[in-house]
């Protein structure tokens, strides 16, 4: 038990949102938008790119010139797969996976209408047999980056972006991609189109893996109600450093977004419009957009928990409007807990329209946290329901809640046990329903330090934009390929880049030409180092090498600096993966810390276990088995953990997605069919030197997903996380059992088999940990979601343990009995009791349920008159 000192959590729970069917929520506010879309957009066949006698005239000699290295460097990349690949892409070295659209005929003169030339650069071939596009779902084994050079390229129809593509353009000269004023459509970039009946060619929560960076998205001339981008989309997918330009006074908008599950975007300008931002996805975090003469800034169709931050409001009529659902004296709310973070607004009628009342339904949707938000440039802050201004305009809010807010305590009571006296401590969380501005946490230096300053003086978190090196000359550039590495999924290229590390200089960064390459020891990245990849070249940690097949002895295969190292370090679009069974294996050991917030981080870095080719942990061997009691199979194991921020590491994270599979991507004839992978743990952050993860996720490990233990100064924002599928058969504790040094859960508040399950997030030993947001699922036991019906999938999401200084805010779990336990007693239910805090009366089926999974603890039972 915890000390009562350790106890003073402040707003353990700040606006918390629960429901009691999740799932039902999404098709009330999807359905809606996608019937609109697939209408608007929803005969992909007649698009007038699909012209099958197309064939483009190069016009490379047209080609701009450019001092982005994109542009420049040597192009060696090759897809390591191609034998396991469902198209006709048998070839790896002939294989295109950089396409430059005037390569394919693209003029990008403002007049030419480019869209079959830049189809062609997406699809591959004419007949787009290479590429994963309709009726393929998904496919890693042919990947494409469609550039564009600097340039103004009309289209008269949607660029349908297939799976697995990066559409750049310059990042110093932005090309404009602008609409026709005879447009087939309603989008300029579709990464999920509709089809006829309303299908959409993907399924949306599957649909990852896709960017889109430096352009100008025009639709000036378009029709009234145009697009610029149908985002519908799930992880490792984002839109960077793009500008949209719109028609002031129409309805049109730059995103729209009706349905998927993915975690970040950012760095955006939106011109004009009726709305700039329609959102409608489980989780997100939007970082830096500024909204200039727009109608409504952003819509929230629905959502889950959603994070903005670093937003700037010029001249909009509304910044953010939550009624979606809503009518007059319904009450009804469909958008889920947001929260909107280190903003601005200026010259704007209404800052936030909510139609969240004390009676409004369901008791835990529209919810809303504030948090040093300038509202000074409003006319009125917060508008509520019928006209209600619940914040008056011309006002800097420091924290702001609406929802449900918690604190927790302790109970204390004496006894006598066994002749020994006793202090019996009790936690629990007391909560009131509010809408109104509270006094929020302090910021800590170290969370804050070298960021801007709001207006009014309050400091902001700490931030970085992906370094994407325009001004880098290309002769910078290190290619690994050019320096002797084979990256063919076989060779060991170990040493190579070992090598590569060891002699590169600060100035330099290292470019990972597209292909998989394979380590069986550890690779030490010292610190001053710089690292991209060519659309996410796989990093393959050889698990049959001794260094990575004893989980009794866990080594680092990827790490980043040395124990007290200080300096820069810098990846970005590379994803790390396992080539067979990695038990031994630390994917990612994080040492380092930055000079300052920032120069230490990861961006569009991701981990993805098992499911894909290569990896040999797939469909054919890990095939789920739900109807049979099982352990787990040692052929499906993944690694120990996936990242591990040591003591003396700082680390900033934005879009980064660590994944253990849980349905196959590449392999027919099992595509999209579920396994089994027993991945150890996900992240473990540790130390006091600063910690930020910007949009992030991490899923399906067997132990926890989250943790941060013996730390102290850790920004989580939104963080996402699914529970293992496959759990209760086996349980968490097979195959990986906890080890102490790795402060692992042991699990022993449980006592049947919905208790052993995957944490979501862990905090333990730690101070000043700030989350804003976080939703941690749990859709299945063994497969079977019937417990989806009672809301009781697994007994415990968020554990809590001596720890101090914990801010929770909006905190959305699917099917967990007990939201959060502090010292595994749950404070906090799901259904049980009041829907705060579980009663603690004999009478009371959720006590007992409580009772049951403390039968050890004497104390516990003693205060509760249980007999010891």
């Amino acid at each position: 038990m915890a000390s009562p000192g350790f106890w003073t959590i402040g707003s353990l729970l700040l606006a918390l949102f629960l429901v009691n069917s999740v799932t039902a929520q999404t098709p009330v506010s999807s359905s809606a938008a996608s019937t609109t879309s697939a209408n608007v957009n929803g005969f992909v066949y007649g698009y007038s790119w699909q012209n099958d006698s197309y064939v483009g005239t190069p016009r490379d000699s047209f080609i701009p010139s450019s001092s982005y290295w994109l542009q420049n460097i040597k192009r060696q990349g090759t897809i390591p797969y191609a034998q396991y690949s469902r198209f006709n892409a048998t070839s790896n070295s002939s294989y295109p996976v950089f396409r430059n659209v005037m390569h394919y005929g693209a003029y990008g003169d403002g007049v030419h209408d480019d869209t079959m030339a830049i189809q062609q650069a997406l699809n591959g071939t004419l007949d787009a047999k290479t590429r994963c596009g309709q009726g393929c779902d998904s496919s890693t084994t042919t990947p494409a980056i469609v550039y564009f050079p600097a340039g103004t390229y009309m289209i008269s129809s949607a660029l349908v972006m297939y799976y697995y593509t990066q559409l750049i353009g310059d990042a110093t000269n932005l090309p404009t991609i602008k609409g026709m004023k005879k447009y087939n459509g309603a989008y300029l970039l579709d990464p999920d189109p509709y089809s006829y009946g309303g299908a959409s060619w993907f399924t949306n929560q599957n649909n990852f893996y896709r960017q889109v960076r430096n352009f100008i998205l025009d639709t000036t001339l378009m029709a009234n109600d145009a697009h610029g981008v149908h985002w519908q989309v799930s992880q490792a997918t984002s839109l960077q450093n793009i500008v949209f330009n719109l028609v002031e006074g129409s309805q049109q908008t730059a995103v729209w977004m009706d349905n998927g599950s993915s975690t970040f975007f950012g760095d955006l300008i939106i011109n004009g419009g009726g709305t700039g931002m329609f959102m409608g996805n489980q989780q997100y975090t939007i970082r830096n957009v500024t909204f200039n003469n727009v109608g409504t800034a952003i819509y929230q169709n629905w959502g889950w928990v959603w994070l903005y931050k670093n937003l700037v409001f010029n001249n909009c009529t509304i910044g953010l409007d939550m009624s979606s659902g809503a009518s007059v004296g319904n009450g009804i709310q469909v958008p889920g807990a947001l929260a909107m973070q280190d903003s601005v607004f200026y010259n704007t009628t209404v800052g936030v329209y909510t139609t969240w009342s004390q009676g409004s339904t369901p008791v835990s949707a529209g919810a809303l946290v504030l948090d040093n938000v300038d509202m000074r440039g409003t006319q009125i802050a917060v508008n509520g329901t019928e006209g209600q201004v619940v914040v008056p305009g011309n006002t800097y809010v420091d924290h702001y809640i609406q929802g449900e807010a918690f604190t927790s305590y302790f109970n204390t009571s004496y006894f006598i046990i066994d002749g020994v006296n006793k202090t019996c401590l009790e936690p629990g969380a007391t909560g009131v329903r509010i809408q109104q501005l509270t006094p929020g946490p302090d910021r800590p230096d170290v969370l804050t330090k070298g960021s801007p300053d709001n207006p009014n003086g309050a400091k902001f978190y700490a931030t970085r934009y992906k370094p994407q090196y325009e001004g880098v000359d290309v002769s910078k550039f290190v290619s690994v390929k050019d320096n002797g590495c084979v990256g063919d999924g076989v060779a060991d290229d170990t040493q190579c880049i070992q090598n590569i590390l060891n002699n590169a200089t600060p100035d330099q960064v290292i470019y990972f030409d597209h292909g998989a390459y394979v380590i069986r020891e550890t690779i030490k990245v010292p610190a001053n180092r710089r690292m991209t990849g060519e659309i996410w070249p796989m990093i393959m940690v050889d698990g049959s090498a001794p260094a990575f097949s004893d989980m009794n002895n866990p080594q680092p295969a990827w790490q980043v600096g040395q124990p007290g190292d200080i300096g820069m370090l810098e990846m970005s679009d590379i994803v790390f993966e396992t080539l067979g069974p990695a038990p031994g294996a630390i994917m990612v050991q994080w040492n380092i810390e930055g000079t300052n917030p920032g120069d230490a981080g990861m961006w569009d870095v991701h981990w993805r276990i098992g499911g894909t080719a290569g990896t040999k942990l797939q469909a054919d061997t890990c095939l789920k088995n739900p109807t049979v009691s099982h352990a787990s199979n040692p052929a499906c194991i993944g690694s120990f953990m996936l990242l591990h921020v040591t003591p003396t590491g700082s680390i900033y994270m934005e879009n980064n997605w660590g994944w253990v599979a849980d349905h196959e991507l590449d392999m027919d004839p099992y595509i999209g069919q579920q396994i089994d992978i027993y991945n150890g743990r996900g992240v473990l952050i540790e130390g006091d030197r600063g910690n930020w993860l910007v949009g992030t996720g991490f899923e399906h490990s067997t132990l926890y997903n989250y943790q941060v233990a013996n730390a102290d100064y850790v920004y989580l924002g939104a963080i996402q996380a699914e529970t293992a599928y496959m759990q209760a058969n086996p349980q968490a504790l097979d195959p990986f059992m906890p080890v102490a040094n790795y402060s692992d859960p042991f699990f022993s508040e449980c006592s049947q088999n919905v208790c052993y399950k995957t944490y979501g997030l862990i905090v333990s030993n730690s101070n000043n940990v700030f989350v804003y947001g976080a939703g941690l699922y749990s859709f299945f036991d063994n497969y079977d979601q019937g417990c989806l019906i009672t809301e009781n999938c697994q007994q415990f999401m968020i554990m809590l343990e001596n720890s101090s200084s914990i801010y929770l805010y909006n905190p959305y779990t699917k099917a967990a009995a007990n939201i959060i336990a502090i010292d595994g007693v749950a404070v906090m239910g799901n259904g049980c009791g009041d829907g705060v805090r579980l009663e603690t009366h004999a009478g009371n089926a959720c006590w007992k349920r409580m009772l049951e999974t403390h039968a050890g603890n004497a104390c516990w039972k003693r205060m509760h008159g249980v007999g010891v």
